[in-house]
């Protein structure tokens, strides 16, 4: 077979809408390689002959050699929408506080009151991972889309404010007490005479426990946002998370990725800055399914309901938030 010819019998295929290319492959039976020399048809998806109209079926030779099928799903282009400015935009993009480098928009969801439109993601996507009491961030902040990290303008860039959060504690906070206060102002003006470069932070050990690290955002216009999650759809409502439930997520950095509930009810220490830690109970432990920049995405189960929103993850563990305790404490819905 001249295989040069491949394209001209690839167009007089392509009237079939379910190939989508044409190839010079090895023949594979029950998944080993014969290493036979085979016309590899590129389908979208692969069906049972019998579901097939004769027009649809494919012939068991092109030009004297033997066909195989591959699956393939649809192919496109690469470019990665969910680092660009996109509007509307949509969850699984890039998008962040205007101090915060990115994180993924997590989900659209409603104010219980008011029924207002709102983006949902981390405290520390949106919020500057703030406790309440450290000026990090405050209602009424700039959010962008997409964040600063992917070419977010903090002008140009905007998509909404930040309407609430949920304050995310870390083992040991900076005391609001005033006597501390002023024996931590003294103390650095008497060091700051022989050791200059030297400052004194006290500190207090805080046995505070999170449940969550979420936080909404107001939109500049309610169609500036859209619900549809990149390359999952519209959430279909929520389920309880459970042991050996398969489930996915679309994030900013590794799109659309699956993983398995491994533990629930958890207790983690969850690094949350340099040498900082906060304990973090109640929550869902998955397979690795995340990388730097998916935090604030939905996790899903594989019938597209909402199951948890991803917050951390190591590169071989996914941890996640339960939906319910989520909503309940952002007051939202879908």
């Amino acid at each position: 077979m001249d295989w040069r010819n491949l394209s001209h019998i690839f167009r007089e295929m392509s009237s079939i809408d379910n190939v989508v290319g044409l190839g010079r492959g090895h023949k594979w039976v029950r998944g080993e390689d014969t290493g036979q020399e085979s016309a590899l048809v590129l389908v979208r998806k692969k069906y049972p002959k019998g579901d097939l109209r004769r027009a649809a079926l494919l012939p068991e030779k092109i030009a004297g050699v033997p066909t195989d099928v591959l699956e393939v799903g649809d192919i496109r282009l690469l470019a990665d929408p969910r680092t660009k400015m996109q509007r509307p935009a949509n969850p699984g993009s890039s998008i962040g506080h205007y101090k915060v480098s990115a994180g993924t928009f997590g989900a659209v969801v409603r104010d219980r009151k008011s029924g207002e439109k709102l983006i949902l993601s981390n405290n520390h996507v949106l919020a500057n991972l703030s406790n309440g009491f450290d000026e990090r961030a405050k209602a009424g902040d700039t959010i962008i889309q997409p964040g600063i990290y992917d070419g977010g303008d903090a002008q140009a860039a905007i998509i909404g404010h930040l309407k609430r959060f949920i304050p995310v504690h870390s083992e040991v906070s900076t005391p609001r007490c005033k006597i501390a206060k002023a024996f931590e102002e003294m103390f650095n003006r008497c060091i700051g005479i022989l050791k200059p470069q030297y400052r004194i932070q006290v500190l207090r050990e805080t046995e505070k426990i999170n449940l969550v690290d979420c936080a909404v955002a107001t939109p500049v216009s309610p169609d500036i946002i859209i619900p549809e999650i990149l390359e999952v759809g519209s959430v279909a409502g929520t389920k309880e998370p459970q042991l050996g439930m398969t489930v996915k997520k679309s994030g900013r950095s590794s799109g659309v990725t699956f993983g398995v509930i491994l533990a629930t009810d958890v207790t983690v220490r969850v690094g949350v800055g340099k040498d900082e830690y906060g304990v973090f109970a109640e929550q869902i432990l998955a397979g690795p399914m995340s990388m730097p920049g998916d935090s604030g995405s939905l996790v899903l189960s594989e019938d597209n309901k909402a199951v948890g929103l991803l917050f951390a993850g190591s590169e071989q563990a996914t941890m996640f938030s339960r939906i319910d305790l989520v909503f309940d404490a952002l007051n939202v819905m879908l």
